[in-house]
């Protein structure tokens, strides 16, 4: 059976079978995703995090897939009914969906018009009209089939007619024919209803639309979808219905001649027609959805992945603000750390603009504390205080800068226990501040405080499964957690659950031991703490770093199971552990012989490798290679704006039809997927990332609805 499942495995996935083979069984292990794709790559052969997160996936659903035949093909054997031609039509097929095709005519039915008729006995008369004589006379063999239960002819003949429709309906091949008539020329078609409530024309697009279902954007499936439920919209598949009813008519007629045939050809027409036609739309409708589901899971993930990828703004103290209207703006000072300072509050927008007030408030702090950066939210009146923080640095020529930061998910750890725990003589929108300010400071830390969902980088992100999304965002908090590493005398246990082999009780332990003995001065020391077992300390360690302890070692990604190979190499270099990082052993690594070494220690090439990487920069940072926020002085109006100016901006959000980027207007501009390169892109993603500094061309202004047209082709 394994067999039967890794080859196909192995032809879609464009890798080796001893790779998926190698993989499975280090799952099976309990090894987990991160410690495999960072530590046995010497087993798997390079496969990273999403690689095998696929393998697994797919794994699961082959199996199920091959449980669901061997099920179909015992329900079917005990009815006395199983053929060959039946078992290999089942082994053959590719999909759950083909598995149930051939299941459903043997499948246990709820009451219906076919299963009524064939109670009363009319299942022979059904069977003896498809038979097709030539010289048959239905009328007069209808009459055979009068009792009790059946009044008169015309009754019999209708109820084989139900039969015959239900047959037609259920038969695997007509099934078939119908889906992949639906899927390769079908058409969506949406209509508006009649007295909906779409005041502010959101589905305008789709009240009299039509597209092919082979290229219909996930996105605007989605919409639709949406549109149908909020009974805005009726939505349905056009396809040639009479090429399936006159194909299905001769495939049960066989196109023989005989007073049967008119008989048939109701029976197929009304199955196709009341049965199978709506079956198999909800079906191309449900797979449609489940297609787009999925894309937008895949676009939320990817986008949070860079967010929680922004490098941090290492030693830098900040100033956070949270803007507001009527409640004022509050203020927090946090510094390089993350630790607050001072908290305040001003009011330098309407209703209760008090612009002097608001000056001295913020010129005091700024001559208090050596801030570097302004973080300002970018929600409800970021715009306004954007501008105020930017002539208050012109009017006072201050040496200090200012980024926009998105505040997504920002009022929900306000609100949160553990900020309530963090902060607990705070306002929540003090809290929000701290917040605010922590995102540049070390951006990961503080968002994997919030629930994944509530920040903004997603697309229809509200009309997701909420178990698949949960568990796709997860995995990437726990991909980004461990590419980066922490540091297990800091880390939250917020931050330390999501490390590989740690679960929230031994998260929890390591911050007890830490306040109770003080800091780990080494990661043996790991094993004395409750909770940590051999196995969790072997996932964990590599990810745990601990920065000034007693081994050198313990600060780099390097394992402690490879800690001798790792000395071994610095030996043969002639370098010694505190010579890691300098400017000697990066030019030493640079012009190491990696075959030798990999001979010389009895190792392989990835190990190896992987531990020149550490010796040439042991404190690397994974987020470095992304840009940090972009910083500004000066503050940007539509008016200032003409078609063609240049400008630099910041990707806030990718979806499947573009990206939008804050240039420093009130609403972030629009790139759209046409206007991102002259050579064909299926998605956004290949060229932009959340995060990204880009620079953009204005090629639309709307000034009535105060939008931006962008293009990343010069204009």
């Amino acid at each position: 059976m394994i067999e039967q499942i890794i080859q196909p495995m192995a032809a879609q996935l464009k890798i080796q079978p001893k790779q998926i083979t190698e993989t499975l069984r280090l799952l099976e292990e309990g090894n987990t995703v991160p410690f495999i794709a960072r530590y046995r790559k010497e087993v798997t052969k390079g496969l990273d995090e999403e690689q095998i997160r696929l393998i697994q996936e797919q794994y699961e659903y082959q199996v199920n897939l091959q449980k669901r035949k061997d099920d179909v093909k015992r329900l079917i054997e005990q009815q006395g009914k199983l053929t060959e031609e039946i078992i290999r039509q089942v082994d053959a097929c590719e999909k759950l969906s083909q598995v149930d095709d051939i299941y459903r005519p043997y499948q246990q039915k709820r009451k219906t018009r076919a299963s009524i008729a064939a109670a009363k006995g009319l299942k022979p008369f059904a069977e003896w009209i498809l038979k097709m004589y030539r010289d048959a006379d239905v009328e007069q063999e209808a009459q055979k089939y009068i009792n009790d239960q059946v009044s008169d002819s015309a009754e019999a003949i209708q109820g084989a007619k139900d039969i015959i429709a239900e047959m037609a309906s259920d038969d695997p091949t007509v099934r078939e024919r119908i889906r992949n008539s639906m899927e390769r020329y079908g058409k969506i078609i949406t209509k508006e209803k009649k007295n909906h409530t779409d005041e502010k024309k959101v589905y305008k697009m789709y009240y009299d639309y039509s597209e092919r279902v082979s290229s219909i954007a996930s996105h605007r499936i989605m919409a639709i979808d949406r549109g149908e439920k909020e009974k805005v919209l009726s939505v349905s598949i056009d396809f040639d219905k009479d090429y399936i009813i006159e194909w299905t008519t001769n495939k049960f007629t066989k196109k023989r001649v005989s007073p049967c045939s008119t008989y048939i050809k109701e029976a197929v027409e009304d199955g196709l027609k009341r049965l199978a036609f709506p079956a198999v739309e909800r079906e191309i409708r449900t797979a449609l959805s489940e297609k787009a589901h999925e894309q937008s899971i895949e676009v939320f993930s990817l986008n949070l992945e860079r967010l929680l990828m922004q490098p941090p703004m290492k030693n830098k103290m900040v100033l956070g603000f949270d803007p507001a209207f009527r409640t004022g703006c509050k203020l927090a000072v946090v510094d390089k750390n993350g630790n607050m300072l001072d908290i305040s509050i001003v009011y330098p927008t309407p209703p209760n603009a008090k612009i002097k007030e608001a000056k001295e408030t913020m010129l005091a702090l700024l001559k208090k504390y050596p801030i570097d950066i302004i973080a300002i939210g970018n929600g409800t009146a970021s715009r306004e205080s954007e501008a105020f923080v930017a002539n208050l640095i012109k009017e006072y020529h201050l040496d200090v800068q200012y980024t926009i930061v998105s505040e997504a998910g920002a009022s929900v750890y306000s609100a949160s226990k553990l900020a309530r725990e963090e902060f607990p003589d705070l306002h929540v929108e003090q809290r929000s501040a701290i917040s605010i300010a922590r995102r540049i400071i070390d951006p990961l830390s503080e968002l994997i405080k919030i629930d994944p969902q509530s920040i903004g980088v997603g697309q229809y992100q509200h009309d997701l499964p909420t178990a698949r999304l949960k568990e796709r965002l997860d995995f990437v908090v726990s991909k980004a957690v461990n590419r980066v590493g922490v540091n297990v005398n800091t880390a939250s246990e917020e931050l330390l659950k999501n490390i590989s082999g740690l679960s929230g009780a031994s998260a929890k332990s390591i911050v007890q031991y830490r306040k109770e003995h003080g800091e780990l001065k080494n990661r043996k020391e790991l094993k004395a703490i409750p909770k940590i077992g051999p196995k969790s300390f072997e996932q964990a360690a590599g990810f745990l770093r601990i920065e000034d302890g007693t081994d050198f070692l313990d600060r780099t990604s390097i394992h402690p199971e490879s800690y001798d190979i790792a000395r071994k190499v610095l030996a043969i270099l002639d370098l010694k552990e505190e010579d890691m990082g300098s400017e000697k052993a990066m030019e030493t690594v640079k012009n190491a012989d990696v075959a030798k070494l990999v001979e010389t220690c009895g190792s392989d090439t990835y190990t190896i490798q992987d531990i020149l990487d550490s010796i040439a920069a042991p404190l690397r940072d994974y987020r470095s290679q992304y840009d940090g926020p972009m910083l500004r002085s000066d503050v940007l109006e539509l008016t200032d704006l003409h078609i063609g100016d240049q400008l630099e901006g910041v990707v806030r959000n990718v979806v499947d039809f573009g990206a939008f980027v804050d240039i420093g207007l009130h609403e972030d501009g629009l790139i759209h997927i046409s206007k991102m390169s002259r050579h064909r892109i299926s998605h956004p993603s290949e060229l932009l990332s959340v995060g990204d500094i880009v620079k953009v061309w204005v090629y639309n202004i709307d000034e009535e609805k105060q939008k931006v047209q962008l293009s990343l082709l010069p204009m």
